[in-house]
């Protein structure tokens, strides 16, 4: 019985190490450690993620879907002259993202065109703004201290992208299906900062399929 108990835990050990995605090779880190792995499998994990400006969100076939948020939202905020928080696009924030991290995810913004300055993902909040656009993505350091734009990779709206975001002082390396830049500036610095914000265009979506954080270290 003892044995078989061993035998139980074992096997029960081995799936669990095999169940952890594998990180990716890093160019920035010698190693990692898993933080978050998410599939939308199940209902979404409020620890780790913070719905923004009333948009409205759901898991469905194990895609995490954000929307605008309701009229009635989105009337109030009008009247009380807010209308760039009124949630027109969908907003949601990743949590408990290490300072320094790789962090690999599926996704996909959906909209007629592009918006200036929309679509993002904002590496800490208004600290670290990757933007895209037909011709360019654009690194903005701190709302305005610093800007850097480059030609590829591209983020094509509509389209689903594998894109693996790697980040440590000083440099932070994108990757979009499989084409890369490093971008480098003292500004780059995520003290203080723990989070990863997603944020589409006005009444288009955005779908998350999937996300693995690993702490760099």
């Amino acid at each position: 019985m003892i044995r078989l108990t061993s035998a139980l835990a074992l096997l029960a050990l081995l799936s669990a190490v095999r169940a952890e995605p594998a990180a990716p090779a890093s160019e920035l880190f010698e190693k990692t450690r898993l933080v978050y792995s998410e599939d939308f499998d199940g209902p979404l994990n409020e620890e780790f993620w913070e719905i923004r400006q009333n948009s409205t969100w759901e898991i469905r076939d194990g895609i995490l879907v954000g929307s605008q948020s309701p009229k009635e939202f989105q009337e109030k905020k009008i009247a009380a002259g807010d209308r760039a928080h009124a949630g027109f696009k969908p907003v949601i924030w990743l949590k408990k993202v290490p300072e320094n991290f790789v962090c690999a995810l599926r996704v996909r913004y959906d909209a007629p065109a592009y918006q200036p300055r929309f679509p993002l993902l904002d590496l800490g909040h208004h600290i670290h703004t990757l933007t895209f656009s037909e011709a360019a993505t654009t690194l903005t350091l701190k709302k305005d201290v610093e800007t850097q734009a480059v030609e590829a990779p591209l983020f094509s709206l509509n389209t689903w992208h594998d894109v693996l975001i790697e980040l440590k002082k000083g440099v932070i390396l994108l990757t979009i299906d499989g084409k890369k830049h490093r971008f480098e500036s003292p500004e780059i610095d995520m003290t203080g900062q723990a989070q990863i914000d997603f944020k589409g265009i006005d009444l288009g979506t955005c779908q998350i399929d999937s996300v693995r954080v690993w702490e760099g270290l």
